[in-house]
């Protein structure tokens, strides 16, 4: 099964260093090596944009974009972003918020059957209302 990596984790694997992670945090890079040696990562313009974003340092840019340009891009079509505001919707009626990508990443998740690797908390609460499936180590 290929695996949609949330920006969370490639932040963990490309923007901190390895010494400052915890036993957690370097597990989950080690799962995120493992799932791109094994070619089952899947990454989306929009994280490749949040991953990107806040670089203060042009080398540093560089460095991580060609560390992502080794993965294909991921089209996302309109059903996949119809389906993003389906999840929100579906959400917010439960009183669950999230951003706009959040939601996105559910929908490709949904639509393509990829599990999600995440840190981010807030998926565990999509997870009581969609039907996504979280990856932990």
């Amino acid at each position: 099964m290929k695996i949609l990596i949330d920006t969370c984790v490639w932040s963990l694997a490309l923007r901190r260093p390895a010494a400052t992670l915890d036993p957690a945090e370097r597990q989950t890079v080690d799962l995120l090596r493992e799932l791109v040696v094994d070619s089952r990562a899947v990454l989306i313009g929009p994280i490749r944009q949040e991953i990107l974003s806040g670089v203060r340092e042009q080398k540093t840019f560089d460095r991580l974009r060609e560390h992502l340009r080794a993965f294909e891009e991921q089209p996302i079509g309109v059903e996949e972003y119809e389906e993003a505001a389906r999840c929100a919707n579906r959400c917010r009626a439960t009183g669950i918020a999230g951003s706009g990508v959040d939601f996105l990443i559910c929908a490709v998740a949904l639509h393509r059957k990829l599990a999600i690797l995440t840190t981010d908390g807030d998926f565990d609460n999509f997870a009581t209302v969609l039907p996504i499936t979280l990856m932990r180590r």
